[in-house]
């Protein structure tokens, strides 16, 4: 029979590590001008704010992101290096000269895998993104297709791409909640190369005009140490921003905004907001007993039962006194019991959200008597109950 064993307890729970974000279901006392917004609290993986996640959007240059993703992947896996050189081509110098944002590139110029990096990140430069396809899949188009396939694999099921800088095209697209992902990605993937994110200029040529990052928070902000800004006509202003305070790291997605000063203002009280209202708590660790569970007519009365993650919390004051979380298992559990049975879960009910159910495991193994002792144990069991079901030997 399925019954509750213990009674609930008032805590907000979420798994530590997840790629799958689970909404806290924050009661909308939070409103932005943006049209698409994420935030994101990536040590629990809970979105503490949403507005349109879903609603596929033009990213702009905000999508670069994942061309550094993917260039930033072959380093770590030795087919790129950073001081690998690459000479642009005279054709691609023809169709992005000064082509929007730039790095100010040259026919014929030799830039280092380095060079070309922070030309994306720092200064946005579309030439630079579409140089180092050219030099990683031997034509753009095919590193397009990369990066498609690389969104499939990652999960991020809203993002659509046809070109590798975000320059406007049709169907060329990202949610925000993939944004976020992505971003979290980056920071978790790639920690010796994500400060790159951090740099506030870079100047690729004395003579360029464009050394500075775009980024608002950068310098403003504490804590801010990332991501990308994008812009077009039909998207608005946008952002993917990253911050970290006392090793807590907050991402954010912003989409539609109307102006660059909006842009900055939103960016910082949505952030604000993040690490002000919410906190996070460590609960269990992977292999901690949560409690004991009752054992039917085996060699122990008690079996331990472990939750086989880390668990921890992400919460307002408010969600802590709305939540509860209880276990729910079949009681007794019938031996013979393996060590890493699954023998119940951990029930956590949000109002407004389906519950989050978290598997327990058994912690040792637990034998069945056998003979006249099942029986012995058996006719008490009916007697009495568990109160006065001892086993023999015990």
């Amino acid at each position: 029979m399925n019954a509750f064993a213990k009674g609930s307890f008032k805590l907000i729970l979420a798994v530590v590590g997840s790629m799958i974000f689970t909404s806290l279901a924050v009661a909308q006392t939070m409103a932005t001008p943006a049209r698409q917004a994420v935030l994101l609290d990536t040590s629990t993986g809970s979105i503490l704010f949403e507005k349109d996640a879903d609603t596929p959007f033009p990213p702009a240059s905000m999508s670069k992101l994942m061309t550094v993703y993917y260039a930033f992947e072959a380093i770590k896996q030795g087919e790129l290096a950073l001081d690998d050189e690459v000479v642009v081509s005279d054709e691609t110098w023809r169709e992005w000269n000064n082509r929007g944002s730039t790095m100010f590139l040259r026919a014929k110029d030799v830039v280092t895998v380095a060079d070309l990096l922070r030309g994306i990140i720092v200064l946005s430069g579309n030439d630079a993104c579409v140089v180092l396809a050219e030099h990683m899949a031997g034509s753009h188009d095919l590193f397009v297709d990369w990066l498609n396939a690389k969104a499939v694999e990652m999960g991020l099921t809203g993002s659509v791409f046809k070109n590798a800088n975000g320059w406007p095209a049709e169907g060329h697209v990202m949610t925000a909640r993939d944004l976020a992902t992505l971003s979290y990605r980056l920071s978790v993937d790639f920690p010796e190369l994500y400060p790159m994110f951090a740099e506030r200029e870079y100047l690729y040529k004395e003579f360029n005009r464009n050394k500075y990052n775009r980024n608002p928070l950068l310098g403003r902000f504490p804590g801010a140490d990332g991501l990308k800004t994008g812009h077009t006509e039909e998207s608005g202003y946008g952002l993917a921003a990253s911050a970290e305070r006392e090793g807590r790291r907050l991402v954010l997605v912003l989409g539609g905004l109307s102006s660059t000063s909006e842009r900055t203002r939103e960016s910082q009280r949505l952030l604000q907001y993040g690490f002000r209202n919410f906190r996070h708590y460590p609960l269990f660790r992977a292999g901690e007993t949560v409690d004991r569970a009752e054992v039917w007519l085996g060699d122990e009365l008690t079996v331990p039962m472990v939750i086989g993650e880390d668990l921890a919390i992400t919460m307002s004051r408010r969600q802590r006194a709305e939540m509860k979380v209880s276990i729910e298992y079949s009681n007794p559990v019938a031996a013979p019991i393996s060590k890493g049975q699954t023998i119940g879960e951990l029930v956590v009910e949000l109002r407004g959200r389906e519950p989050i159910r978290l598997p327990l495991q058994a912690g040792q193994a637990i034998d069945d008597v056998g003979g006249f002792g099942k029986i012995g144990a058996a006719f008490s069991y009916l007697l009495f109950g568990s109160a006065g079901a001892e086993t023999p030997g015990q």
